[in-house]
């Protein structure tokens, strides 16, 4: 059995999917990426700030599913420019400071031109 997760602190989903499901003890989140909850506009200039705003979203997801980015045991990010590959990571690495398992990949394109997306499997606390 499972159960989703809704959070006014994380956007509002964009199409026909949730923020997160719970089944079990873990969490799969959709992927995030930068848009602001409160106005629904993209965040962020550059792959940093967008990076800071997708990683804000997905903690937010994460406490309303009762776990945290420290309970996270693998991410898949997309980057729409492999050349971002180590600003993003110096962002990612404030937030999941575990060390989950991970996979990056470059994409031709992400909903809204974002920059990054990020999607998390975790443990729930």
């Amino acid at each position: 059995m499972s159960s989703k997760v809704q959070t006014n602190k994380a956007p509002a989903a964009i199409g026909p999917y949730s923020q997160a499901t719970v089944v079990g003890n873990l969490i799969f989140t959709s992927g995030q990426i930068p848009l602001n909850p409160e106005t629904g506009a993209m965040e962020g200039e550059n792959i940093t700030e967008q990076a800071h705003r997708v990683c804000k979203n997905l903690t937010a997801v994460l406490e309303a599913a009762g776990s945290s980015t420290d309970k996270a045991v693998k991410t898949v990010c997309f980057l729409s420019n492999m050349a971002d590959f180590a600003e993003f990571n110096e962002v990612y690495a404030q937030y999941f400071t575990q060390k989950p398992a991970r996979s990056c990949v470059a994409v031709k394109e992400l909903p809204k031109g974002a920059l990054v997306e990020v999607e998390v499997i975790a443990e729930k606390e």
